[in-house]
């Protein structure tokens, strides 16, 4: 693939001022980028007037951008499970690509296995008794920084896109040797080192170039809060092949009609409400929750999970960590007694973690909830098939509103285990407010949903 970032060379332009950063573009030819790894020193009268015109150049939607003031630290052990499994996917490939949440489906995957290689051995370099063990974590490292400071894709990268990213006194050995491997995936760089710059031990490599700006200075870098206008992007999987049908989502109301309130008679003579359903009402809704297997290429049975219905035309919503790793999906519905195996992902985005697949029947869907946010204390009802048990029904309240890697989730108390994800999360009134994605083994129905927010602005997504 010629449009893919196989080598780059670092500064082919003279870079001496912000402005310089922001304006120049390196070219892509025959899969070598034109990239830019330079150091701001100090500070000027003009400095945090020029940062904040940067970012609100940088930031109109025409190139990607991103500027962080200081890498996240990794304490989850959830995530250092995850991009150790990475890791390992990247040794097993022989260093040919490495799959992260930010690289799935694209080539950027490519890029970033060969600059990993090569950020390690540099790393080798600079701390010369270095062991594998040492080299390892670092590598988990890099790779959890990669997923929370790359900006996100609107449609996949391929190497000729520009992508900026900034960052503010980066003095650190690995941070240093990150945002050089950032580099060496196509992207540049501007570290604003206003405070002290680089030792002189890390310097002596050349992996960038510095300007000055003027003496070093205590004053803090002006911060980076723009508000974004867009929602976020999902990155489009793998489309049906040989397909010629026009996909449209199908969210029936399953409402009610009823008269409006007589002071309402001269604006609106009539309006949709939904009523509150019975437990046993709620239950019935389970027929429109199915169960979901997770194959290998062997035929193993790797996973399980549940989803839900969102379409006529056999389209099934899940969690994107449900259906990842499958190379085919067998799916079951209550009152069937037919297994649907399909290997059809329409689309998918791991940071929201959601995901459709596509089975050959036609599906009773659920409503997705589209009102007012819910509040605590609300009470909800969960379908799912934990530990395998199809489509076991609990109930329980909205406890809270948690920010989970900038993604808002519900909290709820309703009971779920391993197996309910990708299950419903449903009101009173029969319609779908979350879809559940993760639980704390360590508390007691601590429970997490992705919101009916992101739900609807995904499947928007597959109108045409």
């Amino acid at each position: 693939m010629s449009n893919y970032v196989r080598s780059v060379r670092h500064n082919v332009m003279n870079i001496s001022s912000v402005e310089g950063f922001c304006n120049v573009r390196g070219g892509l030819n025959n899969g070598c980028k034109d990239v830019y790894f330079v150091r701001a020193i100090g500070v000027n009268p003009s400095f945090a007037e020029g940062i904040r015109k940067m970012d609100s150049l940088l930031s109109d939607g025409r190139i990607s951008y991103n500027r962080v003031s200081s890498l996240p630290r990794l304490a989850s052990a959830d995530d250092a499970d995850y991009y150790n499994t990475c890791l390992s996917q990247w040794k097993n490939s022989s260093g040919k690509t490495a799959e992260i949440k930010r690289t799935a489906g694209i080539p950027l995957a490519e890029a970033l296995a060969s600059a990993l290689h090569k950020t390690l051995d540099a790393f080798s370099n600079t701390k010369q008794n270095a062991s594998q063990s040492m080299k390892d974590n670092f590598a988990v490292k890099l790779l959890y920084w990669f997923d929370k400071t790359v900006p996100e894709f609107s449609n996949g990268y391929g190497g000729k896109e520009t992508v900026k990213i900034c960052a503010d006194n980066v003095t650190k050995p690995q941070e240093y040797l990150f945002f050089y491997m950032l580099t060496l995936c196509g992207f540049d760089v501007l570290l604003l080192q206003s405070r002290e710059d680089i030792g002189a031990d890390l310097d002596k490599y050349g992996f960038s170039v510095k300007f000055s700006l003027g003496m070093f200075s205590s004053d803090p870098v002006p911060e980076y809060n723009l508000t974004k206008s867009e929602p976020r992007q999902e990155i489009s999987a793998v489309q049906p092949v040989n397909r010629t049908e026009n996909i449209r989502v199908e969210i029936p109301r399953r409402a009610e009609k009823i008269p409006a309130a007589a002071n309402f008679a001269n604006t609106v003579a009539q309006h949709t409400v939904t009523r509150e359903k019975s437990m046993e009402e709620l239950a019935g809704l389970a027929s429109s929750i199915v169960m979901i297997a997770v194959h290998n290429s062997r035929g193993d049975v790797i996973g399980t999970g549940s989803g839900i219905m969102i379409s006529e035309k056999g389209y099934i919503l899940t969690n994107n960590h449900v259906a990842r790793g499958g190379s085919f999906y067998s799916v079951r519905i209550e009152d069937d007694d037919e297994v649907y195996r399909t290997d059809e992902i329409i689309k998918y985005n791991p940071v929201i973690d959601l995901a459709v697949i596509r089975i050959d029947r036609r599906l009773d869907p659920i409503p997705i909830y589209s009102g007012k946010k819910p509040v605590r204390g609300q009470k909800v009802v969960a379908i799912g098939s934990p530990l395998g048990l199809f489509n076991s029904v609990s109930d329980g309240i909205i406890s809270g509103f948690r920010l989970i890697d900038s993604v808002e989730m519900i909290q709820f108390t309703a009971p779920i285990s391993h197996g309910s994800s990708g299950g419903a999360i449903l009101n009173m009134n029969g319609e779908v407010i979350g879809i559940s994605t993760a639980g704390f083994d360590a508390g007691q129905n601590l429970n997490l949903a992705v919101s009916y927010e992101y739900i609807n602005t995904f499947l928007m997504g597959l109108k045409n």
